[in-house]
């Protein structure tokens, strides 16, 4: 059981660093979601930062595009050439994803300045990129509402995903502990 133990050490590390890193964020994210009340249809602030960014990226193309809160859930409304395109909720803000993100940084170690600064463009990357995605997925859905399921649910989810395994690439290969551990073999 011992030698087991030893040689399975480093994915079990990493294993427990990624479950405790990803159950405080998640834990400290759901305490801050709760001290919105849904029953009021109140949208926490920062899934309304997130729609209120999407609105500027969708004027630059349409000057009529606003949002308005949803009057029976807790979620903003985006229109789009004056029609309701969407809405965006919680899980839209894509803080979940970059909880993922984070607790995957976190539990591949590498030096403190190099994951400080990879956790914050990273997750600056994925901020930017979800705004991106919304403001597309409404342009794409005005004009080929049909489409919905394949690119709500498909094409945008695999781009953001896509990019979050590509930066966890990166940080493997170019910033870990084990980057440097192979680096120097």
């Amino acid at each position: 059981m011992k030698n087991l133990l030893l040689q399975y050490k480093p994915f079990l590390l990493f294993l427990g660093k990624f479950v405790l890193s990803y159950l405080i964020l998640t834990i400290i994210y759901q305490s801050y979601l709760n001290r919105f009340d849904s029953s009021k249809n109140e949208v926490d602030s920062f899934t309304q930062l997130v729609a209120d960014q999407t609105i500027t990226v969708l004027t630059w193309v349409d000057s009529q595009s606003y949002s308005m809160p949803h009057l029976k859930e807790p979620s903003v409304k985006i229109f789009y050439h004056n029609k309701y395109i969407s809405r965006i909720i919680e899980g839209c803000n894509a803080l979940s994803v970059i909880i993922l993100f984070l607790a995957f940084v976190i539990a591949f170690t590498g030096k403190l300045k190099n994951t400080i600064v990879f956790l914050l463009l990273g997750s600056i990357i994925i901020h930017v990129l979800n705004i991106g995605r919304i403001a597309l997925l409404c342009i794409a859905l005005y004009h080929f509402p049909q489409m919905e399921h394949i690119l709500h649910g498909v094409i945008f989810p695999l781009v953001i995903y896509g990019v979050v395994f590509l930066l966890w690439v990166i940080w493997v290969n170019k910033y870990s502990n084990h980057a440097t551990a192979t680096t120097k073999k």
